[in-house]
C-alpha cells in the first residue's frame, strides 16, 4: 500500500529533512545490503536520530500496514537487510552516540548506529576495548552486529556478540518501546536479550545496546607461519585446538586471496609464493604469551610451515591484521562481484571440507579462494563472478547451496556469523524440520504478531516437505 499523504507529513515532522529519503535515487543506495544479488526498491527511507523518533516513526508505519525492514550500515552477506519491495527501510546510521562509558563496571551504552571501531577507539585510553570485531568493523554497526549475532577473528577467545550484549532498548512494530537496557548479566525469567541477539530483525528494531567492555591484555604475540599446502595450515590448526592451547584468533589465507591483497592497498606484506598463510593472536600475561608463542611455532613447523615470523612491531601486527580483515574489498581484482559463503564446521574436518569446496568451485568452473576462522572451523569459501552473466550467477549460487549441503551433512552448520537472510532461508530445511521451524515462528509472533518486521527472512516461506517437493526458483541476475 503507498503512504497516505498524512502519513508522509507526518513522518517529515518527526524526523525532520534530513530524516526522511523518499526520491528515488536516495532510495537506490538502499536496495540491498552486501549481498547484491537480491534487491528491492523500499517505497521511503527512514532515518531517525533518536529512540523516540523510531518509536514515533514505527507508529505511523504500523498505522499505515507497511512492511518494515531495519538496517545498520549495509554490511551484511546474507539479504538480511534487503528491502520488501514497496515497504519502509528504517536505517539506524544517524543514531552513533555513546550515551554511557562505565569504566568501573566496565561496559557501555550506545546507539545502534555507532560503528563497531569507534567503540573500542572510544574506550582505548581506559585500558578497555570491545571485543566482537566482524572484518568489515570500519564500517559495520552495533545494532547490525546485535541483527546477525556477528562474529569475528577474535571470536575464537571471546565469543560471537550474544556474549557481549547486557541490554537492549527495543522499538516493537507497532511504535512500543521494550526497555531492557539494564545491564544483566544474569537476567531473572527470561533472557529476553539473548533471544534477541541473532533475531535477525524479525522482531524489533534495536535502538540502544549496551555492551560488555574487556580490558586490554599485559601482552599480545601475532604471527605469521608460511605454508607450502594449504591442507598442512588447516592440520596446524586442528592440532593447536588438540593441545588445548588458547590463542585469542586462528585465521587461514590461501594462495589467491594472498595474491589479491599483496596486490591492493591491503597489502601487508605476506608471502605470494606461500599456498597459505595461519595468522595467529596470542594474548595474555607475558609469560601464558612467550609459552604459548613458543607452541604455536612448533606446530606449526611439525605440520611443514617452511616460515613462522614473529610481528615486531605494533604496528606490523596491525598491518598483517589489516590484509586478513582487508581480503574481501581486495577480491575486487579478481572480479567485479564476490560470493561469501558463511558455513561451521567441525574443526577435525576442517581440511577435508576445505579441499571439497575447492573441488566443487572447480567442477563449476568458478574461481574460488578461502579466507577463514580457522579456530572456529568458521569457512568463508568466496566466489568471485560477474553478475552481468545470468549463466555465472546461476553456477555461483549452486555452487553455494552444494557447499552448503555438504557441510551440514559433515556436521556442521548453515551460518557462523553472517545469519540467514534470503540467502540460506530455504537451506534451513536442511537442518530443521516444519514442527521446529512452527516452533520458531511461534517465538518470532510473539514479538511481531502482524509479522510486520523483515517479512520473508530466516524462516522459510513455505514449508520443508513442500519446499523439497517444489525447489525454489532461482535468483535471476540483474
Amino acid at each position: 500500500m503507498p503512504l497516505s499523504a498524512a502519513a508522509r507529513k507526518e513522518l517529515a515532522r518527526i524526523l525532520g529533512p534530513r530524516g526522511v529519503v523518499d526520491d528515488a535515487a536516495g532510495r537506490l543506495a538502499y536496495e540491498s545490503d552486501g549481498l547484491a544479488l537480491i534487491h528491492a526498491q523500499p517505497q521511503i527511507v527512514l532515518l531517525p536520530r533518536t529512540t523516540q523518533e523510531c518509536a514515533q516513526a514505527m507508529r505511523v508505519l504500523f498505522q499505515e500496514g507497511l512492511p518494515v525492514v531495519g538496517r545498520g550500515a549495509g554490511t551484511g552477506l546474507s539479504g538480511g537487510a534487503t528491502p520488501v519491495e514497496g515497504g519502509a527501510l528504517v536505517g539506524l546510521a544517524r543514531m552513533r552516540d555513546i550515551l554511557e562509558l562505565n569504566v568501573a563496571e566496565r561496559f557501555a551504552r550506545v546507539q545502534a548506529g555507532v560503528v563497531n571501531v569507534d567503540l573500542t577507539a572510544m574506550c582505548a585510553r581506559h585500558g578497555l576495548f570491545y571485543a566482537p570485531d566482524p572484518s568489515s568493523q570500519q564500517a559495520c554497526t552495533i545494532g547490525g552486529n546485535v541483527g546477525e549475532n556477528s562474529g569475528g577473528p577474535h571470536c575464537f577467545k571471546y565469543g560471537a556478540t550474544a556474549r557481549h550484549v547486557l541490554g537492549l532498548k527495543i522499538v516493537r512494530a507497532d511504535g512500543e518501546l521494550l526497555e531492557l537496557s539494564t545491564p544483566q548479566p544474569e537476567p531473572d525469567g527470561f533472557d529476553l536479550v539473548g533471544l534477541f541477539v541473532g533475531s535477525e530483525g524479525t522482531f524489533g528494531i534495536a535502538t540502544e545496546v549496551t555492551v560488555k567492555l574487556c580490558r586490554k591484555p599485559a601482552a599480545i604475540e601475532t604471527l605469521l607461519a608460511v605454508f607450502p599446502r594449504l591442507d598442512g595450515a588447516c592440520d596446524a590448526t586442528s592440532e593447536l585446538i588438540a593441545a588445548r592451547l588458547e590463542p585469542s584468533a586462528i585465521e587461514i589465507l590461501d594462495r589467491l586471496t594472498i595474491q589479491a591483497v599483496e596486490a591492493s592497498v591491503f597489502r601487508a606484506g605476506y608471502p605470494k609464493h606461500a599456498e597459505a598463510v595461519l595468522l595467529v593472536d596470542v594474548e595474555g600475561s607475558e609469560i601464558e604469551v612467550s609459552s604459548t608463542v613458543r607452541d604455536v611455532g612448533a606446530i606449526a613447523r611439525a605440520h611443514g610451515a617452511i616460515e613462522v615470523r614473529n610481528a615486531r612491531s605494533d604496528a606490523e601486527r596491525k598491518q598483517l591484521w589489516a590484509g586478513r580483515k582487508g581480503a574481501f574489498g581486495a577480491m575486487g581484482r579478481i572480479a567485479p562481484d564476490l560470493y561469501v559463503a558463511d558455513v561451521c564446521v567441525p574443526r577435525t574436518k576442517l581440511k577435508s571440507l576445505v579441499l571439497a569446496t575447492t573441488r566443487i568451485a572447480a567442477e563449476k568452473g568458478l574461481k574460488l579462494s578461502n579466507v577463514f576462522h580457522a579456530g572456529d572451523g568458521n569457512l568463508h569459501p568466496n566466489i568471485s563472478y560477474d553478475r552481468r552473466d545470468p549463466e555465472e550467477v546461476e553456477r555461483v549460487l549452486a555452487a553455494g547451496r552444494e557447499i552448503m549441503a555438504l557441510c551440514v551433512e559433515a556436521g556442521g552448520s548453515l551460518t557462523g556469523e553472517h545469519g540467514v537472510g534470503l540467502e540460506k532461508r530455504e537451506e534451513m530445511c536442511l537442518v530443521f524440520d516444519d514442527e521446529d521451524l512452527a516452533a520458531m515462528s511461534r517465538v518470532r509472533g510473539a514479538w511481531d504478531p502482524h509479522k510486520r518486521l523483515n517479512p520473508g527472512k530466516l524462516i522459510p516461506v513455505r514449508g520443508c516437505r513442500e519446499a523439497r517437493a517444489f525447489p525454489r526458483p532461482e535468483v535471476a541476475a540483474p
